[in-house]
């Protein structure tokens, strides 16, 4: 949640295809954007330049395999602070974002405080993580790591292989 307020933008089905197919590919040329949710490329191009006037489509960025990148080691560290004043919020939340393994953080209503996902190449590493930055930070009075077995949906998307089934199937 950003805190800004926005008027819903109608989807219809072409509009969903359309980001789908953005999301698990941003550098899909106009051309073949259009062949795959059946427009010609004037019209499907107007449709994304709507989508991104609208802040649906907020921008484009690379998919980082952490693994390749040697940091393969993913662990969800749930935090609590000890106290939940704004100087002290945003110190921590400061101190947490600027730690180069830190991938992703987000404060939550209600426990814990904070998500924070880490990449890091092992279990070593992420001892040294632990022990050395995050704990030493004087807001926290809680950790609780949580290891990554295999990451089933992120960014929105199935990772390639994992089929989709019907709700119910089981």
């Amino acid at each position: 949640m950003t805190g800004v307020s926005r008027t819903v933008v109608p989807l219809d089905a072409i509009d969903h295809s359309i980001l789908l197919l953005l999301a698990e590919d941003g550098r899909m040329s106009n051309v073949e954007l259009a062949r795959r949710v059946g427009l010609t490329p004037p019209p499907c191009l107007r449709r994304v330049r709507r989508l991104e006037r609208a802040g649906i489509i907020a921008g484009y960025t690379a998919t980082v395999d952490w693994a390749a990148a040697g940091r393969g080691f993913e662990v969800m560290v749930a935090v609590d602070i000890g106290m939940n004043d704004r100087a002290t919020m945003e110190d921590f939340e400061r101190s947490v974002v600027e730690m180069d393994e830190v991938i992703e953080m987000r404060r939550m209503f209600g426990r814990p405080d904070y998500y924070i996902r880490v990449a890091v190449a092992d279990g070593e590493a992420y001892d040294r993580f632990l022990t050395d930055r995050l704990s030493r930070l004087s807001a926290i009075t809680r950790i609780d790591s949580h290891l990554t077995m295999n990451a089933l949906k992120q960014n929105g998307l199935r990772p390639a292989g994992v089929e989709s089934r019907p709700a119910g199937d089981g």
